[in-house]
Formats: C-alpha cells, sequence, structure tokens
C-alpha cells in the first residue's frame, strides 16, 4: 500500500513560532575525526515541525504527551480541502458540512496548496473555537492541519485548543498535504513519550485503505 509523508522537514530553517527555540544540531561525536560512530546532540522546541500538542500545553491540570491515549493517533482520517474566512483567517464553522464529517473519525484539512516548512506566515488559518465545536459535534476523535495552530497567532485564550481538548479531540499541527489527493486513508502519528512534555514531534504518515 502506498504511504505518504506529511511530516515537515526538521533543520535549522525550519520556521519557528515567535519566540520558540529554533532546531540546532551538534556533533558530539564525528568518525571523520577519529570516533568510532557519528553522535549529535539536538535543541529545539517540541513545537518545531510537524507536532502534536498535549493537554499540558494550554492547561495546568492537563496531561502530559506521556500520558495521552496512543489509539487516536492511529486508524481511519480523511483528508479534506477547506479555506480560512476573515482577518484573522478561521475555518468556518458552515464549511464542515455533514457530507464532508459524515463516517470521518479523523480530520485533516488542508488549507493552501503551497506549503514551506522555512517560512513564518503570521496571517496562516486556524480552526478556531466555532469550528472546534462543529467537530466535537460530529464526534471527530483528531484534527490535524496545515499549519502551525489550532489558534490564531495572537489567540490569548487559545478557545480551539480547549474546545477540542474538553471534546476529547487530538491535535496535529504542521502537517505537509501538499501531494496528498482528498480522501480517506489511515493515519499513524505517534508522539513521543516525552515524560512532562507538553508536545512533541511526530513522524506522520498515510497509508492507503486496503481494497473492498
Amino acid at each position: 500500500m502506498r504511504i505518504w509523508d506529511i511530516s515537515e522537514p526538521i533543520e535549522p530553517a525550519s520556521a519557528t513560532f515567535p519566540g520558540d527555540t529554533p532546531f540546532a544540531q551538534e556533533w558530539v561525536a564525528r568518525m571523520e575525526k577519529g570516533a568510532s560512530c557519528n553522535v549529535s546532540t539536538i535543541r529545539m522546541s517540541v513545537h518545531v515541525g510537524t507536532h502534536t500538542d498535549a493537554p499540558l500545553h494550554f492547561d495546568l491540570a492537563g496531561s502530559d504527551i506521556a500520558n495521552v491515549p496512543l489509539t487516536k493517533y492511529i486508524g481511519r482520517c480523511r483528508v479534506v480541502d477547506v479555506r480560512g474566512e476573515g482577518s484573522p483567517s478561521l475555518i468556518p464553522a458552515h464549511a464542515l458540512t455533514p457530507a464532508m464529517l459524515r463516517g470521518a473519525e479523523r480530520i485533516l484539512f488542508r488549507t493552501r496548496q503551497d506549503h514551506d516548512h522555512r517560512r513564518w506566515d503570521p496571517a496562516f488559518t486556524a480552526v478556531g473555537a466555532d469550528a472546534a465545536r462543529a467537530l466535537v459535534a460530529a464526534g471527530i476523535q483528531l484534527v490535524g492541519i496545515d499549519t502551525p495552530s489550532m489558534d490564531h497567532a495572537d489567540s490569548k485564550d487559545l478557545g480551539g485548543h480547549h474546545v477540542l481538548h474538553d471534546g476529547g479531540i487530538a491535535i496535529l499541527e504542521n502537517l505537509d498535504l501538499r501531494a496528498v489527493p482528498a480522501g480517506d486513508y489511515e493515519l499513524i502519528a505517534l508522539p513521543l513519550r516525552i515524560v512532562n512534555g507538553d508536545s512533541s514531534p511526530v513522524r506522520a504518515i498515510l497509508r492507503e485503505l486496503p481494497r473492498p
């Protein structure tokens, strides 16, 4: 079955949310300098690249990433195209039609055709609270988006995050969905088991579903 890698590359040029720690790599041992193997150390925000937010990210009483239910990150999902409206740009709840959500367990939103992991766009499209409520009402288990956050860059209350969390919906951000046709797939996007982690990078992939 065909596999699509929908993860952003992680490198020093990767864009970060303003104030976050960018990716950096330091070589501790190099074979060309006589070491028996290559060993490196990395430093980065856990929100660089494709990642999942733990409830601890926006709720002091929330679970850390080491204890989130993994079942939400594996299973059937649907890639859909949707465009944001307004300023800041948010996915409108009216765009989440019954036909779009019917039978879906997980939803991945493609909000744009281009995707450059090296460019920070403060006007990115987010989910926001209204669309989040529609997703909760539809019984969605996980929502992903091809932008940095479920809420707009200047949001202070993080309403989209809170509504999704209260509804039991897991979060994926910074997906690269350029090459994936809209439709249904199997998603695999497991977080690292980081104790006290507020987020974790994931290697997110889609697999073709078996043919009937």
